[in-house]
């Protein structure tokens, strides 16, 4: 080991240690869907709003959390998202409301989620590591989200099984404690540096994003991502029920989701790995549109044990592999000493996607007792996204972000 890869080294691997564990945990809530509604009499879509919120939340904390990171650090950021996230989902287990459910599994996880999750870890890397590595270190940060999908998943449906929803939730939540013992090691990598402090320009981060958004690339970038969080969060909550619905068992479902993490562990290292070197929107254009394609042949043929196992597969490759081009995107349009703030922002309108994704399963469900109408929205918008990222223009527009004086 060089010493250049010694010094970073340590980040990377307590970084992707607390993603693993931050988004296998959120990646398995879909599994209390049925249980939960069940248990406290509820419809599915008063839990499907609590995670639809969760995900809002999430977008919104991840930009007030970019915020603080770029101007004061991670490490206070990354322990108070930790305490959130581990009260979070103690706390679900005793909501008995609609209002408690939202506030425990809605704002209280959404925030702890935003505060140890992508958000703050990637843009660290970026700023760990050489420019040359950068594809590859964002690729394995989010790889290592999909791992924790792939092992945490199966451990909370087995959680479930030996204790019942209601003590899994809570063994879960303390388990999140763990996550601080990953926070140290990325303490530095937030915030300006001193060179940074004594060099730039005084301007505030208002201003930051009022100049971002003049730049239509980023614009293009920030309306597509919506579309990958309108999928995920969809397929995430409501895949499990949906299988159940049809006649599978509840493995299947499980199965499903710890599948599509496996795969994209794969997925999203090789997209970071091949966007250090081409084309970034053409990469994220392609990745939508297998995407709308993947979910049209799912529903075309007859749904089976194999044709959920392929599904899952081709959707896990394509899953996360828009997280690297897009994260390096924002590194490349404007540089990092800004970007948890306007990556927080990229992501912001990915969790709006994620909110409407959840929600309308939910709400459809109830009223049409079918996901058919959610499953052709994620087509057309897959086609649509593909079609907003070849428009995007590949270049340097840090300029843009300085103050302009008349």
């Amino acid at each position: 080991m060089s010493k250049n890869q010694a010094a970073y080294m340590p980040i990377i691997i307590s970084g992707c240690a607390l993603v693993l564990l931050s988004f296998g945990y959120r990646a398995g809530f879909g599994l209390f869907l049925q249980p939960m509604s069940e248990a406290r009499e509820w419809g599915r879509d008063v839990l499907a709003l609590a995670l639809a919120v969760q995900n809002l939340a999430w977008g919104v904390f991840a930009i007030i959390a970019g915020g603080l990171v770029d101007r004061y650090g991670n490490s206070k950021v990354l322990f108070a998202g930790v305490c959130f996230y581990a009260v979070g989902m103690y706390a679900m287990a005793y909501s008995t409301s609609e209002l408690a459910i939202v506030s425990t599994a809605g704002l209280l996880v959404g925030a702890g989620v935003a505060g140890t999750s992508f958000g703050i870890v990637l843009p660290a890397f970026a700023r760990a590591v050489p420019e040359e590595k950068q594809g590859w270190a964002l690729g394995i940060g989010t790889a290592a989200g999909s791992i924790g999908q792939f092992l945490v998943v199966p451990f909370m449906q087995f959680a479930v099984d030996l204790f019942g929803w209601f003590q899994a939730l809570q063994y879960l939540g303390l388990s999140a404690l763990l996550m601080t013992l990953f926070i140290l090691p990325l303490a530095k990598y937030g915030g300006p540096s001193e060179q940074e402090k004594e060099s730039e320009t005084s301007i505030s981060l208002l201003s930051v994003v009022k100049n971002a958004f003049k730049v239509k690339a980023y614009v293009l970038l920030v309306l597509g991502f919506y579309v990958c969080g309108f999928h995920l969060a969809f397929i995430t909550v409501h895949m499990p029920s949906y299988l159940v619905d049809l006649g599978f068992s509840a493995y299947i479902g499980a199965w499903s989701i710890s599948l599509i993490g496996l795969c994209n562990v794969f997925g999203a290292y090789y997209a970071g790995v091949i966007s250090s070197y081409k084309s970034k929107p053409k990469m994220l254009a392609a990745i939508y549109a297998g995407r709308a394609a993947a979910i049209t042949l799912f529903l075309v043929f007859p749904i089976s044990v194999a044709s959920v196992l392929v599904f899952s597969a081709a959707m896990g490759f394509l899953w996360l592999a828009t997280v690297p081009p897009t994260s390096a995107l924002v590194a490349q349009f404007f540089g990092v000493r800004y970007m948890t703030l306007l990556y927080g922002i990229v992501f912001f309108s990915h969790q709006v996607g994620s909110f409407t994704g959840v929600w309308l399963g939910g709400w459809l469900y109830e009223n049409s007792g079918s996901y058919n109408g959610v499953w052709m929205a994620g087509i057309i918008l897959g086609f649509a996204a593909a079609g907003l990222h070849w428009m995007i223009a590949e270049k340097d527009y840090s300029d843009s972000l300085r103050p302009t004086y008349s």
